[in-house]
């Protein structure tokens, strides 16, 4: 039976972009691109989990927002929950400890990058809204 694994992305909005995360060649899915975030340890909340994943990845400090997304994927080495919400940065600039890059990517050209499987769901939506805030 294969695993269950709950995880977290955060969706950092700044100015109509969107900070997207690539996968290091030590993760597994490496070179392709995520919100970050990481699992949820037992007895923590999504949000809390987002915060101090947040804080250990990209040093920096979230203040979480409404739910994005919620996408089960199956992946070889087992189930992936991530549910995503958006959230605004509130102290410091994201910096790489784990990825091997981070970008600011306009909401409209989210596309333009390759995305983990479980993400582009939450990818799709977030196209989808900013489109019709443009109209």
């Amino acid at each position: 039976m294969k695993k269950e694994i709950n995880v977290v992305g955060a969706v950092v909005v700044d100015r109509g972009k969107i900070l997207s995360a690539q996968r290091s060649e030590s993760m597994s899915l490496p070179g392709m691109w995520e919100f970050p975030g990481g699992k949820i340890e037992p007895g923590e909340t999504p949000r809390a989990a987002l915060v101090r994943e947040m804080q250990e990845e990209l040093l920096c400090t979230v203040e979480i927002g409404d739910e994005v997304a919620t996408t089960r994927y199956e992946y070889d080495f087992g189930f992936v929950t991530l549910t995503t919400f958006y959230a605004i940065l509130v102290d410091g600039e994201p910096q790489l400890t784990e990825h091997s890059e981070i970008r600011w990517i306009d909401a409209a050209d989210l596309n333009s990058v390759e995305w983990a499987p479980a993400d582009v769901p939450a990818v799709e939506t977030i196209m989808a809204a900013y489109a019709t805030q443009r109209r």
